[in-house]
């Protein structure tokens, strides 16, 4: 059915038309000044301009047809022309009472639905997973999650680097250590090795001191430049050598996602989109998009609007390399080829913003899109206390295991200083501390607008008080022990009844739950879900310390109550499980 705001639209966009007013005008929307009323109608200072008519003449008649609507209790004028409104309780009742039964919570499935890819994550072959890697992860998750559960079908992508310089790097250095082995013998007919000969930790170790002398010795770089485009033509012993590489790299990937409770439905790379470039370039090259430039093949995507200069799109190198701009291209044509989707979702750092709107002018200038829409869901930086990218008290770069073991030492200390199940047996008290620790971390980092910066402050981001996620699973947990100690004394739940303020109150943010989850996804924010999740737990604080619950001797006011707290239980549940936060049984 459609939500309250949806249905109290409705209503005023009837009786703005009843006026002879556009109907569109008559949209309702939560109020700034809850104080003074529930919900408010703007839209009578815009018809009073179309028709050049006093606002609040407008207004009064707006609301004059209004009163023939039942559901309102009041219906009042404020200022220049805005329209209160607050509710009756009937209607109030009768939509919650409906949403104790919905598993959706009110939610209607996207109709039609859209076919969605979120690429996100980002990590590279031969390197650890570090803090810089956050934010992608977890608000893509959060992305894909919530996209779901509107009804969208969704593929998310990891969508690697495997396939660029690097690899020509590793390839070369690893023949200097290791001459012999097979991979380097053109005359080698395999079957090659199942077992890698180097580990993560060699990679980790390899890769660095590559890097250093190709950037010192211009012979260096020269042989891994060769090396890249004898792997990117097919030579066997430098393939197998490449999915060795990627093969431990998963591995330890697989277990940072995990950690973090991430997971992607493709583990594809840039080697994925080779197979599409050779065709892709000569379409482009035919249709007179792909031009020569300084011995470069490139795509001009400037236009005439521009307000700063774009740089063409550079597809091949004067040394015939192919860039990140061309694969990223050609797994466009991949996906449209694959997927077919209506919408793509890049959550990739904001510092690569430049670099998405030539390819994204590229793919739409050249219709390799077909009729996705393309859209860069960039972030901000995570920063130390110096306002500056995080990095570990040595200066370097800390690993996200390093990261996410910190954060549950802090939670473990937050847990152990609140005397929060110590009782409990130690092997719970680990689970309880790391579903605390990234619930800290994933909460103080989406309920940021994600092109915010913001400081890492574990000390903060692990307090049970203030907006954080440890405050929001201790408050769906007190919920859980409430209706817990219900069903032990046989209490039931029953129909609903807004009697009071608070009730109002806890009331309201329950039914806004639609209106929230479609903002968060039109605007790609989930930090829209985090304010609504801690304003749900603010409410059910007030509604719990002012009224009884399982002492109130009404029967029928105490199942009132359990039945408002379990559905707000519902949906603090679904909103952290859309942030990606798990809540422990008990605390």
């Amino acid at each position: 059915m459609p939500s309250l705001l949806e249905e109290l639209s409705r209503l005023s966009g009837d009786a703005f038309a009843a006026c002879g007013l556009d109907r569109a005008l008559g949209e309702v929307r939560r109020s700034d000044r809850p104080d003074l009323c529930e919900y408010q109608i703007n839209g009578a200072l815009a018809a009073a301009k179309a028709e050049k008519k006093n606002p609040h003449d407008v207004a009064a008649r707006v609301a004059e047809a209004l009163k023939a609507a039942p559901v309102f209790d009041k219906i009042e004028i404020a200022g220049p022309g805005f329209i209160n409104l607050t509710l009756k309780a009937e209607p109030l009742e009768v939509r919650l009472d409906a949403l104790r039964g919905d598993a959706r919570l009110g939610v209607d499935p996207a109709r039609p639905p859209l076919s969605v890819m979120v690429d996100f994550g980002g990590p590279n072959v031969a390197k650890t997973m570090h803090v810089g890697h956050l934010r992608s992860s977890i608000l893509g998750d959060a992305l894909q999650k919530l996209f779901r559960f509107l009804g969208h079908r969704v593929v998310s992508d990891i969508h690697m680097g495997v396939w660029g310089p690097q690899m020509g790097h590793l390839i070369a250095v690893v023949n200097r250590v290791y001459p012999d082995l097979p991979y380097f013998d053109p005359a080698f007919k395999g079957p090659y090795p199942d077992t890698s000969p180097v580990t993560m930790d060699d990679l980790e170790v390899l890769y660095p001191r590559a890097s250093a002398a190709c950037k010192a010795d211009p012979a260096r770089m020269e042989e891994a430049r060769q090396a890249t485009a004898e792997l990117q033509d097919g030579r066997p012993g430098y393939v197998a050598l490449w999915k060795h590489f990627i093969k431990v790299t998963e591995v330890g990937l697989k277990r940072e996602f995990g950690a973090l409770g991430v997971a992607f439905d493709e583990w594809k790379g840039e080697s994925d989109a080779h197979p599409f470039i050779a065709s892709m370039v000569a379409n482009l090259k035919k249709a007179g998009l792909a031009v020569e430039s300084e011995g470069a093949l490139v795509v001009p995507v400037a236009e005439e609007t521009d307000k700063k200069e774009i740089p063409p799109l550079i597809l091949i190198k004067s040394d015939g390399a192919v860039l990140y701009g061309t694969t990223d291209l050609a797994t466009i044509v991949g996906r449209v080829k694959t997927h077919d989707p209506d919408l793509v979702l890049y959550v990739v750092d904001q510092r690569q913003n430049g670099h998405f709107e030539q390819v994204f002018r590229a793919a739409r200038k050249s219709g390799i899109a077909g009729k996705a829409a393309l859209e860069h869901v960039g972030f901000g930086t995570i920063n130390g206390p110096d306002g500056k990218p995080f990095k570990t008290r040595e200066g370097g770069v800390m690993k996200l295991h390093e990261l996410i073991a910190m954060a549950e030492s802090e939670a473990a200390a937050r847990l152990d200083e609140h005397e929060i199940g110590k009782d409990y047996p130690p092997e719970e008290r680990r689970e309880i501390a790391r579903k605390v620790g990234l619930a800290a971390l994933k909460y103080a980092d989406l309920s940021n607008f994600r092109l915010t910066n913001y400081v890492l402050d574990l000390a903060r981001f692990t307090r049970f008080e203030g907006k954080t996620g440890p405050y929001l699973q201790y408050a769906a947990v007190r919920v859980k022990s409430l209706l817990r100690r219900a069903e032990g004394e046989g209490a039931a739940l029953g129909p609903v009844q807004v009697t009071a303020p608070a009730e109002r109150a806890l009331a309201l943010e329950n039914l806004s739950l639609p209106e929230v989850l479609a903002t968060a996804a039109e605007k790609r924010a989930p930090n829209v879900i985090c304010d609504h999740v801690f304003a749900l737990a603010q409410a059910f604080s007030r509604f719990y310390t002012e009224h009884h619950i399982l002492s109130e001797a009404d029967a029928a006011l105490r199942g009132s109550r359990l039945s408002l707290a379990a559905l707000t239980l519902k949906a603090i549940e679904c909103e952290l499980g859309l942030l990606g936060i798990e809540i422990p049984d008990r605390m």
